[in-house]
């Protein structure tokens, strides 16, 4: 069928065929922020257990690379997670070290996620938008997101890209349909 050029087509995600409840761990990469004051590690947690997803582990780690890489491994072996998700440490200064990390840990890497959530950052926030290094990929049948840190950021991510295709893409990284 073709369509008139001035005819936009709003695109809508196939349904997913079954909800699934998907293990999550949570981890904040702060120097300064405590479990108390880690404002967006609390609201991933909250809007995952508000769509039905289990918190299996979550922490606050210092914005080391050797601390994210022992903490990565730790997951990898420790816990049947299904999706980690890291906030904090995406931005360019010297001590952001968390794409470094994980993008290195990564053996798929979801180039869309950071590409849409730049955008999506740019119509929120402007160009500072282009500052973000945000990134999502795949490790041994396991999503890894990594967000900035700010509440605003992780509020856009988790509700606009993470939460929407989570079940998703786990479906997909473990074979499922």
């Amino acid at each position: 069928m073709k369509f008139p050029d001035n005819v936009f087509l709003l695109m809508i995600p196939h349904p997913d065929s079954q909800e699934i409840s998907i293990k999550c761990a949570v981890i904040t990469v702060s120097d300064t922020r405590t479990p108390e004051t880690d404002n967006s590690g609390q609201l991933i947690q909250q809007l995952l257990l508000d769509a039905n997803h289990q918190i299996s582990f979550y922490t606050v780690v210092r914005d080391e690379p050797s601390e994210i890489q022992e903490l990565l491994s730790y997951c990898d072996y420790q816990f049947e997670l299904e999706a980690i998700i890291f906030n904090g440490g995406t931005g360019i200064a010297p001590r952001d070290t968390t794409y470094d990390v994980i993008s290195n840990w990564l053996t798929k890497i979801l180039p869309g996620f950071g590409e849409i959530f730049r955008y999506l950052s740019y119509q929120e926030i402007g160009s500072r938008a282009i500052a973000s290094r945000a990134v999502a990929g795949v490790k041994n049948q396991k999503l890894i997101f990594s967000l900035p840190g700010s509440s605003n950021a992780v509020k856009l991510a988790m509700n606009q890209l993470i939460l929407p295709e989570l079940n998703h893409l786990v479906k997909q990284v473990q074979g499922k349909k």
